[in-house]
């Protein structure tokens, strides 16, 4: 794959950084390709700011910080205004459904989303949303073959809780391939509009 720039965001407790070392770990253990990873925090470490800047590649990553992301995957309303402006002209955007409200987007921005929230609810643990987005992403991305990314998703929880997470993660995927075939969302721009002057 050509060099790609990630970034995934949310609020602390969602799982953000396992998100990203899953991704990380497909794509570098089990596709033997390049990945590198890079965190960060904010005040609180539950709940608030969290994100995590992922570099994949077919060829070995000389920098490894995101200077402007390819695809962006946001979970909360918070990450998207603080992160979603990074995001790369006509790039992909991934939203958890029913906790992003999207705006200010560009008409080029190939937008994604998916309730998984709900779908980790409805597998009895809200905890592995994260992983129903992992699955999303693989579907909707196409950047990293589904068994890789399920073998990293096996590797990285503890094995009490795999089979949930493996379950989440072919939720998540089987909404990202029906996802894909459908095309890109497009927003409600003039709504959206309207909506951030409220907001101001």
């Amino acid at each position: 794959m050509p060099l790609t720039e990630i970034r995934v965001a949310g609020f602390g407790g969602q799982g953000v950084i396992l998100s990203a070392i899953v991704l990380g770990k497909a794509c570098s253990i089990h596709q033997g390709q390049f990945a590198t990873m890079t965190q960060n925090f904010g005040p609180e470490a539950r709940g608030g700011a969290c994100s995590a800047q992922l570099i994949l590649s077919d060829t070995p990553v000389l920098y490894p910080y995101v200077t402007q992301p390819d695809i962006m995957v946001v979970m909360s309303q918070e990450a998207y205004v603080k992160f979603a402006p990074e995001l790369k002209e006509g790039g992909m955007l991934i939203i958890e459904r029913d906790l992003v409200r999207v705006t200010n987007v560009s008409e080029q921005d190939r937008i994604y989303s998916v309730p998984a929230t709900r779908i980790a609810e409805e597998l009895g643990k809200r905890m592995v949303l994260n992983i129903v987005m992992v699955g999303f992403f693989t579907a909707v991305t196409k950047l990293l073959e589904a068994d890789a990314v399920r073998k990293a998703v096996a590797d990285s929880v503890p094995a009490s809780f795999r089979e949930l997470n493996l379950k989440a993660f072919d939720k998540g995927y089987e909404y990202g391939v029906a996802a894909l075939a459908a095309g890109p969302e497009k927003p409600d721009l003039e709504q959206n509009a309207a909506v951030s002057q409220e907001v101001v």
